[in-house]
C-alpha cells in the first residue's frame, strides 16, 4: 500500500488500434476548439454589445465560462492518452480533477435552474421582467450558485483523501470518475458512497424541481399565445432548451444518482462523453449562438472589426 502522496494511477482510455485512436483525437480536438471558441465568441460578443447587457445574457455569459472549464476538466487529459499514450496521472491530480469537474457541473446544474427561472419571469411577466430581474438580483443568484456548487462536494472529495489504494493503480476510464476511482481503493468505502450519493441526488433534486417547475408554467404560458406564428417560435426555442436540458438530467442521474459501478465500463465512457464533451458542446449553439439578437450583435462586430483594418 502506497501513501497518497506517492500514487500514481493508469488511465486505460479507450481500447483502440492506432488508426482508431488518430480519427477519436482529431475529432475531439475539433469539439474542444469548436466548444471553447464558441464560447469564447459569445463572452466578446456579450461584453462588447451593450444591448447585451441583460440579466439573461449575464446568465448566458456565466454558462459560457463554466462550459469551458467542464469541457476542459476531461478532454485535455483524453487528447494526451490518445496522442501521446501518457496514460498516467498523479493521486492529487486525480483528486483536482474530480473535484472540479463536480464543482463545475454542480454549479451548471444550478444555472440550468436559475436560467429556467429567468425565462418563465421573461415569457410570464413580460412588462415587470426588469423589475423582478435586476442585475443585483442576476449578481446573487450566480454568487449562490457558484459558492454552493464548489462546496457542495468539497467533503465528499476530502474524504477520498484517506482512503488507501493497494493496487493495481488502473482506472478504467479516460479520467479519474469517482466510481471507477472508489473501485480501486482497499478501504471502506461506504459512508463516501453514501454521502457522495446523496449530495449529487440533492443537487439534482432541487435543480430538476425548479426546472420543471419553471418550463411547465412555460408551456403553459405559450399554449395561452393567440398567434399561431408565435406559438412555433416559443416551441421551438422550448423545445431545443428542453433537449440540452434532458441530456444533463438523464446523463448525470446515469453516473452518479443510480449508482454506475454496475453498469458496463464502456457504457459508462460513452454516458460520460455525452455529459462532459457533448453537452458543452451544444449549449453554445442551442442557447446563444441562434439567437437573433446575438446574430445580429456577431454581425456588427465583425463588420467593424473588418471595416478597421481596411
Amino acid at each position: 500500500m502506497l501513501s497518497v502522496n506517492q500514487t500514481t494511477f493508469t488511465l486505460v482510455g479507450f481500447s483502440l488500434g492506432l488508426q482508431m485512436q488518430i480519427c477519436m483525437f482529431i475529432v475531439f480536438l475539433g469539439i474542444y476548439l469548436v466548444s471553447v471558441m464558441g464560447n469564447v465568441v459569445i463572452l466578446a460578443v456579450t461584453s462588447l454589445r451593450k444591448s447585451l447587457h441583460t440579466p439573461m445574457y449575464f446568465f448566458l455569459c456565466n454558462m459560457a465560462v463554466l462550459d469551458i472549464g467542464f469541457i476542459s476538466c476531461t478532454l485535455p487529459k483524453l487528447l494526451t492518452i490518445l496522442s501521446s499514450n501518457n496514460k498516467s496521472i498523479a493521486f492529487i491530480g486525480c483528486i483536482l480533477q474530480l473535484y472540479f469537474y463536480m464543482c463545475l457541473g454542480s454549479t451548471e446544474f444550478y444555472m440550468l435552474a436559475i436560467m429556467s427561472v429567468d425565462r418563465y419571469v421573461a415569457i410570464s411577466y413580460p412588462l415587470r421582467y426588469s423589475t423582478i430581474m435586476t442585475m443585483n438580483v442576476s449578481l446573487l443568484l450566480i454568487l449562490l450558485s457558484w459558492v454552493f456548487g464548489f462546496l457542495a462536494f468539497l467533503y465528499p472529495i476530502a474524504l477520498l483523501l484517506d482512503l488507501s489504494f493497494c493496487g493495481p493503480f488502473v482506472l478504467n476510464h479516460f479520467f479519474c470518475e469517482c466510481s471507477v476511482l472508489v473501485k480501486v481503493s482497499c478501504s471502506d468505502t461506504q459512508t463516501f458512497d453514501m454521502l457522495f450519493s446523496s449530495c449529487a441526488s440533492a443537487i439534482v433534486l432541487l435543480s430538476f424541481t425548479i426546472t420543471a417547475v419553471s418550463y411547465t408554467n412555460i408551456l403553459y404560458t405559450i399554449i395561452r399565445i393567440p398567434s399561431s406564428s408565435g406559438k412555433r417560435k416559443a416551441f421551438s426555442t422550448c423545445a431545443s432548451h428542453f433537449i440540452a436540458v434532458n441530456l444533463a438530467y438523464v446523463t448525470v442521474i446515469f453516473l452518479y444518482v443510480r449508482s454506475a459501478k454496475t453498469a458496463s465500463p464502456e457504457l459508462t465512457k460513452i454516458i460520460t462523453i455525452l455529459n462532459s464533451i457533448l453537452a458543452p458542446l451544444t449549449h453554445p449553439f442551442i442557447y446563444t449562438l441562434r439567437n437573433k439578437q446575438v446574430q445580429d450583435a456577431l454581425r456588427v462586430s465583425i463588420k467593424k472589426a473588418l471595416e478597421s483594418r481596411l
